[in-house]
């Protein structure tokens, strides 16, 4: 299997020209209108570097479009990257372990998409990247990352799927949507925005005599403050409303028998496809007003290297109410069943984490006697939330242990229940200080593969359930090792 050597297309130079004119806006604003009138050395200079390093950066651009070239050879992908420093990489297909693609206002505009391959690698700059290609295009990578032979007429038959038939579980409403925007809190973001806006005004004119009489007159006519901030808050909860639909709109939630695929946004689209078998771990997320409102956020773990963006596209839905995710979690991955009932732990753990140092209180309390004396109460402040914070971490923290899955539950405020596979479990290691061996217990650190590196930490489990811990996972692993040698 092979294909000549490709550029990307030239629409990827206006992209770029695009993500240049976003990062730079503010300095050219500020350059070239703020101080336009500004004779000043360093503002003077600052123009002349600025022009200079657009300048450097437009060519820069147009040789990377010009040198950078992928092909497909026989099984694997090889790029060949950089300006000055040339650089070939080959990628196998099997190292593949998930795809991310997004199509943002500007690819749909030239009628494109981009693509990212996430390796199995937890190395940076490990990912294969598209960032321009036609639809056709991505889908025929696809099909032969698939091994899948795709002619023309099957390019746009999404319902077609890569490994059997696609099933939908969950598409987003307008009623999900109102209520993701009041659990986010998304609307409560226009009074940062207009505390900013007052800020950077004030800079520029002097508006604060105006603004504390408007306020003195508001308070003295009190019914216009209210109609004020009734419409203040109309206006907040509007925009906070398109603020989820952008982002969360069109959620849609869907598997085959071999792969899980998300999709999301208005706009600017997204959408991500993880194989099962590469789930790595599942984290059930809860804050206090997820909790409140019966809501749960369910994120997969997988190992290939992500950004915070595609990090989310990896999340179900985040608004999802609790029981609806179990049930749509027990249909997607059975492997990894979730239980409600869980091991909570003794009494003696609680006292033990009472006694453990107030690291931080004592380093606040010295902090604030030598620069602040008088704000040396504040200490006293965390140590109350300090005491608060380790009680109910007490109460939420539980642990089970069934088959060949392990569970852990944890966090005060907000609440992370973790479940994953014995086989999914790199290393195990347990560690008892001199204060935890006065309390017969110990802490537990397993590591599942992930970027960066999932660490999950049980502390106070007790002494003989952290050996038997041990024992099982060393066991199971001998007797997998074993099978892998005979197979």
């Amino acid at each position: 299997m092979s294909q000549e050597v490709k550029r990307f297309h030239p629409a990827w130079i206006a992209v770029e020209l695009f993500a240049l004119m976003k990062n730079s806006i503010a300095i050219f604003l500020f350059l070239f209108v703020l101080k336009i009138n500004s004779t000043s050395d360093w503002i003077v200079w600052g123009r002349y570097l600025f022009l200079i390093g657009i300048a450097w950066t437009l060519i820069v651009i147009v040789l990377k479009w010009f040198l950078y070239r992928y092909e497909v050879v026989g099984d694997s992908f090889v790029l060949k990257e950089g300006v000055f420093v040339k650089e070939q990489r080959t990628v196998s297909f099997d190292k593949i372990q998930n795809h991310h693609s997004k199509t943002t206002f500007i690819h749909k505009w030239f009628g494109l998409t981009s693509l990212t391959l996430e390796t199995g690698t937890t190395v940076e700059g490990s990912a294969v990247n598209f960032p321009v290609l036609t639809v056709s295009e991505k889908e025929r990578i696809l099909s032969k990352l698939l091994d899948k032979d795709l002619s023309e007429g099957d390019v746009d038959q999404e319902k077609k799927e890569y490994g059997g038939v696609k099933k939908v579980h969950s598409r987003s409403s307008k009623k999900d949507l109102l209520k993701a925007s009041f659990t986010s809190l998304s609307f409560l973001a226009i009074f940062p925005l207009l505390t900013t806006i007052y800020f950077n005004l004030v800079d520029f004119f002097n508006i604060e005599d105006t603004a504390e009489g408007a306020f003195d007159y508001l308070l003295l006519h009190w019914w216009m403050l209210i109609i004020l901030f009734v419409l203040a808050m109309v206006i907040s909860v509007g925009i906070g409303y398109l603020q989820t639909t952008i982002k969360y709109g069109n959620y849609e939630i869907s598997d085959d028998s071999e792969r899980i695929y998300i999709k999301k946004g208005v706009g600017s689209t997204s959408s991500f496809a993880i194989s099962k078998e590469k789930v790595q771990a599942i984290v059930v997320e809860q804050s206090l007003v997820k909790r409140l409102l019966g809501l749960a956020s369910i994120k997969l773990i997988s190992v290939g290297e992500m950004k915070t963006e595609e990090q989310e596209t990896s999340s179900l839905y985040p608004f999802m109410s609790k029981h609806e995710a179990y049930l749509l979690l027990e249909t997607l991955l059975p492997q990894y069943p979730i239980q409600e009932k869980m091991e909570r732990f003794p009494i003696k753990v609680l006292w033990y984490k009472l006694l453990v140092p107030y690291y931080f209180t004592i380093i606040a309390a010295v902090g604030l006697f030598i620069f602040k004396k008088e704000w040396l109460w504040a200490a006293g402040v965390v140590f109350a939330i300090s005491l608060v914070t380790r009680v109910l971490d007490y109460f939420f923290t539980s642990y089970l242990r069934q088959g060949n899955t392990v569970q852990i539950r944890k966090g005060g405020l907000t609440n992370e229940t973790f479940i994953t596979h014995y086989n999914r479990i790199q290393q195990v290691s347990v560690e008892h200080s001199w204060l935890q061996r006065r309390f017969g217990i110990a802490t537990l650190y397993f590591q599942n593969r992930a970027n960066p590196l999932h660490i999950s930490e049980l502390n106070g489990v007790s002494k003989d359930e952290a050996e038997e811990f041990y024992n099982w996972f060393r066991g199971k692993r001998e007797r997998l090792v074993r099978r892998e040698r005979v197979s």
